[in-house]
């Protein structure tokens, strides 16, 4: 990147966060702190009016905007596959909201851009699994407001349904941020009700209201929370051996129990998972039993044999005289 285009690139940034510390820069373009500063200084050389504090970083004076109105070729191709990405994985009021703010991006786009858009748009899909009866039709849009309400500090008050529970149960919760994983959206919150921080999937949620309650506490960042729930889960080690001839239909599968190495044995694939459920493993295994077995640990291949019993059990014909 020549020096125009970093120059441009750092106001850009600069109007993207309040404030940006110059290491964040540094470390961006690969360039020195020296380097940042007198970056900087040709900015406000140009009339921008940058505001600089020591130990905190830099922030454009309030009520001054320069729109970003040249997108290269990449940068158009990623807006257009983030769209399609939304426009599949998450519900009306992102989905809609994103829409907007694309109709704002490509009315600044030159027209080779443009074009470029029009020549792709029906050469990316996304494919995804089939959602449940019931919720591919859902109207609720609850991304929203769980935004809002981590934003604003707001608890909200939820109709919740659990896995394997008859009825709903009323909550109140203080999300602290949201991620998608195994095909559909989680809030991380802490549980008025619990009393503890909880793992809760958006599409169970029946019904949902931003109250004007504050949160009761300070709440560690998402991330710092996974990290911390992961070290503090007790993993178990799975390992199985399936014939390769199988691996085809398991390796998009194999990652949503904690697959974690492979090697090959033969004409078998050895395949170690980390896990705090591995009975989830085993009836995942069990629709592949019969070209693989498992190999540790001892406990659950005498869950397998206990399983197969019984089913065989449940099926096995009476013999008549």
């Amino acid at each position: 990147m020549n020096r125009i285009d970093r120059v441009t690139a750092i106001l850009i940034q600069l109007q993207s966060r309040k404030v940006v510390k110059a290491q964040d820069i540094a470390d961006r373009f690969g360039i020195s702190l020296r380097t940042v500063y007198r970056d900087i200084n040709t900015l406000c050389e140009a009339g921008v009016p940058i505001i600089g504090e020591a130990g905190v970083g830099y922030s454009i004076m309030e009520g001054y905007r320069l729109p970003p109105v040249m997108f290269t070729r990449e940068e158009a191709t990623a807006f257009l596959t983030a769209e399609k990405l939304i426009e599949k994985l998450t519900d009306n009021s992102i989905r809609e909201s994103y829409q907007s703010a694309m109709y704002k991006v490509r009315s600044v786009l030159r027209s080779s851009e443009k074009s470029l858009l029009e020549h792709i748009e029906n050469r990316i899909e996304i494919r995804q699994k089939p959602l449940p009866p019931g919720l591919a039709n859902a109207k609720h849009a609850f991304l929203h407001p769980i935004l809002q309400s981590i934003s604003e500090k707001r608890s909200l008050q939820v109709q919740y349904k659990a896995f394997n529970k008859e009825q709903s149960t009323d909550r109140l919760i203080e999300p602290i941020g949201i991620f998608y994983a195994y095909d559909c959206w989680h809030v991380v919150a802490y549980c008025h009700l619990r009393l503890e921080y909880r793992d809760f999937r958006v599409d169970r949620i029946r019904n949902l209201h931003l109250t004007a309650i504050p949160f009761s506490r300070e709440h560690p960042l998402l991330k710092e929370y996974l990290q911390q729930n992961a070290s503090n889960r007790k993993l178990q080690t799975v390992v199985i051996e399936v014939e390769k001839t199988m691996m085809r239909y398991l390796e998009t599968q194999k990652y949503e129990y904690g697959f974690v190495d492979q090697t090959e044995v033969g004409d078998y694939v050895e395949m170690t998972f980390f896990t705090a459920w591995p009975e989830a493993i085993l009836r995942w295994f069990i629709l592949y039993a019969e070209h693989g077995r498992i190999i540790s640990p001892e406990a659950l291949i005498e869950q397998f044999r206990e399983k197969i019993t019984r089913l065989y059990q449940s099926v096995a014909l009476p013999v008549t005289v």
